[in-house]
């Protein structure tokens, strides 16, 4: 009864903390999405110069801690962004760590799934006329974009968990919500179960919803071996 009691009377502050997770997580994720897509295609259509820069990033993103690329981006990059009148918040600093960094794998997800794809797709898709670019987007996209939503939907999921260490950077996120309780309290393993199910709850709600989209435009018949986490 004791720990329900505490439990009602923190959960307001990590409900908010919550938020910022939240908020964190998606604008992350868009970031590696909008720059995975363009590494994915680099990495696929691109020639040889394009594709050696590709796989340096993503070789680099993948096999760095990610915390050492959070730490890099918020007291690394300052003195240089400074010298042109710029600072960067550390909520800036996390979306652009964990974006760049999901980005390295989202561009593998999507790669698996365009080279998945039947080559005489494209080809027949240049025989009606369409350039590369319109048939990249018209025909190859819309098939992989359905194909990677099941490594996808693992790399959000992993988003939201890694937004943790954004404790780090002091951001008030929800671990670091729990830490600032939990010094104050002095409750120490009440505080951090009571985060964990927030999480719990967060990646059980997230999962389902992308259960749902992967239903719904799913096609029959179409499959891939997009490379998992």
């Amino acid at each position: 009864m004791e720990f329900f009691k505490f439990a009602g009377s923190i959960l307001p502050r990590l409900i908010e903390a919550a938020g910022t997770t939240l908020e964190l997580t998606a604008c992350a994720i868009t970031l590696g999405f909008i720059v995975g897509i363009f590494l994915a295609l680099g990495r696929v259509y691109g020639n040889r110069p394009i594709r050696a820069v590709t796989s340096v990033y993503v070789q680099f993103f993948r096999g760095t801690p990610l915390l050492a690329q959070l730490l890099l981006i918020y007291y690394g990059l300052p003195p240089y962004l400074a010298m042109v009148g710029l600072k960067i918040t550390p909520f800036v600093a996390a979306v652009f760590g964990l974006g760049l960094n999901s980005a390295a794998y989202q561009a593998e997800y999507f790669r698996g799934a365009i080279q998945s794809i039947e080559s005489g797709q494209m080809m027949a898709a240049r025989s009606i006329g369409l350039s590369k670019v319109k048939a990249i987007r018209h025909v190859i996209l819309p098939q992989a974009l359905r194909i990677v939503i099941p490594s996808w939907s693992n790399e959000l999921i992993y988003s939201i968990k890694y937004s943790s260490l954004a404790y780090f950077l002091s951001l008030t996120e929800l671990t670091f919500a729990g830490k600032k309780i939990a010094l104050h309290t002095a409750r120490t393993f009440d505080t951090y179960v009571i985060v964990a199910l927030i999480y719990l709850v967060i990646v059980l709600v997230v999962s389902r919803l992308l259960l749902m989209l992967e239903n719904r435009v799913r096609v029959p018949g179409l499959g891939g071996n997009a490379e998992h986490r």
